[in-house]
């Protein structure tokens, strides 16, 4: 079965860090661009970043660029999400998805994990 897992979700004061996680199991992420959306209580659901396949492409929603950053290790089958800076804003249940060809900043995504919660709060 081909399931995504998210980790690092956690409590974090306004101005720290988190690095979230990505992995895979049931099949390689290779070949798959990736995304990192976010939802929030009451708001939709929203593209945070994408990566693309080989890594070497990179996207980021205006809230985040600067203090976001996307990379992925193919070898460990893993795509992460750096946070810094975090803002109260910035709290929301974090998903990754996976779709084979290029990432895109839309839900098109042929994968999802369950998500992690990020809460920034002091």
């Amino acid at each position: 079965q081909l399931q995504l897992v998210e980790s690092g979700g956690a409590l974090v004061q306004p101005g720290g860090s988190l690095r979230l996680s990505c992995g895979a199991s049931g099949f390689t992420l290779n070949g798959y661009g990736i995304g990192w959306f976010r939802q929030a209580p009451g708001k939709e659901r929203e593209g945070v970043s994408c990566i693309s396949s080989s890594g070497g492409i990179t996207s980021y929603a205006d809230s985040v660029k600067g203090r976001f950053t996307i990379s992925r290790d193919n070898v460990k089958n893993t795509v992460y999400l750096q946070m810094n800076s975090l803002k109260p804003e910035d709290t929301a249940v974090y998903y990754c998805a996976a779709r084979f060809g290029r990432c895109i900043m839309t839900s098109n995504y042929d994968y999802w994990g369950q998500g992690t919660q990020v809460t920034v709060s002091s």
